[in-house]
């Protein structure tokens, strides 16, 4: 059986691409650890819902967008998880 985890993240628009970077090396660290494949996932046009999304998830701020991250293997737990400010 496989698995996924799974990361909902706000990232400023301005720092995509050192996002991008790290999220290319984040990557080879999953897979090297069992990740049969790795996602990254970004939110070009993701409207906030009326009770729920992934923007008010993470309280999305202006200036940012939404980036899923993902890795699928047959040894991981099942961990979908926001990342909201406090």
């Amino acid at each position: 059986m496989k698995y996924v985890d799974g990361f909902v993240v706000p990232v400023p628009t301005k720092n995509l691409a050192a996002y991008r970077r790290m999220a290319h090396t984040a990557g080879k660290v999953w897979r090297e650890h069992g990740a049969l494949e790795y996602v990254e996932c970004l939110g070009d046009d993701v409207k906030p819902g009326k009770y729920t999304s992934f923007p008010q998830s993470v309280k999305l701020k202006r200036g940012e967008t939404v980036v899923f991250s993902g890795s699928c293997t047959s040894r991981a737990r099942i961990a979908i998880a926001s990342t909201p400010r406090s």
